[in-house]
C-alpha cells in the first residue's frame, strides 16, 4: 500500500514567529534513491558500484529574511535526515514545533513511524463515489475525521450523487432549485416544503418575466 503514496508524503510552508521573518519549508518524502559510490562503500564493503537503496527523508529548509547587511549574502539552510534519525532529533522537533505548531510535529512523527492515512491520498472523485453509498449516519461520522472529509461530506457534488442515486426522477426545475439552496439542504427538505419552494420560485420567475414584457 505504501507504494501508492506520492514521493512527497507531506509538505508545509510557513514563516518563523516574530521577531524573525524567515521563510521555512518542511518536507517528508516517501523515499530518496541514494547511489554515490563513497556512501555505498561506507554502508557495506561488498556493494557493487551500480547498487541503489532507498531512504525516506525529512527535510527542513529555511530562507533568511533580513535587512541587516551581515545577512545579505546568506544562503538558504537545509537539514536533511532519514525518518529514523528524525525520530530521535529533539532539537529539530523543537524548531518544527515553533514554526509549524505541535500538531504538525505530531503528524510528521506519526508519518515517520509508518502511520499513513491512505484514505487521505485517494482522489476526490473516487472518494465521492465511495461515500455516496454509505449510510447517512456513517457520512456524518466520516465528516468528523478531518477538515478534508468535512468538506467532502458536505459538498454539493456528494449530495447531488446521493440524491440522484435515491431519486428516480429529478426534473430540470428541481435541479435548479437544488443548486440554489444546496444539494444537502435539498435532500433533507421534506416534500411539502420543496413544493412550496418550487411554487415561490415559479411565482418569482413569472413576476420577472412580466416586468421584462412590460
Amino acid at each position: 500500500m505504501a507504494a501508492l503514496l506520492p514521493e512527497e508524503v507531506f509538505e508545509r510552508r510557513g514563516r518563523a514567529p516574530a521577531p524573525s521573518k524567515d521563510l521555512c519549508q518542511l518536507l517528508v518524502t516517501r523515499r530518496e534513491v541514494v547511489q554515490p559510490l563513497s556512501l555505498l562503500l561506507s554502508v557495506s564493503g561488498n556493494l557493487r558500484s551500480d547498487s541503489t537503496f532507498v531512504l525516506p527523508k525529512v527535510i527542513f529548509r529555511w530562507w533568511k529574511i533580513s535587512l541587516r547587511n551581515e545577512f545579505c549574502e546568506s544562503r538558504p539552510g537545509e537539514i536533511k535526515e532519514s525518518q529514523e534519525d528524525f525520530l530521535g532529533d529533539s532539537s529539530l522537533h523543537i524548531q518544527i514545533a515553533i514554526v509549524f505548531g505541535a500538531k504538525v510535529l505530531e503528524h510528521v512523527l506519526s508519518l515517520c513511524r509508518g502511520n499513513y492515512d491512505f484514505l487521505e491520498w485517494l482522489p476526490v472523485p473516487l472518494l465521492l463515489y465511495i461515500i455516496s453509498f454509505l449510510e447517512l449516519e456513517d457520512i456524518a461520522r466520516l465528516s468528523q475525521v478531518s477538515r478534508r472529509f468535512e468538506m467532502i461530506c458536505n459538498s454539493n457534488a456528494l449530495w447531488e450523487n446521493i440524491v440522484e442515486n435515491l431519486c428516480n426522477t429529478i426534473t430540470p426545475e428541481m435541479k435548479e432549485l437544488a443548486q440554489e439552496m444546496g444539494w444537502k439542504k435539498f435532500f433533507f427538505t421534506n416534500r411539502l416544503q420543496l413544493q412550496l419552494h418550487l411554487r415561490r420560485r415559479r411565482q418569482k420567475q413569472d413576476a420577472q418575466n412580466k416586468e421584462l414584457t412590460e
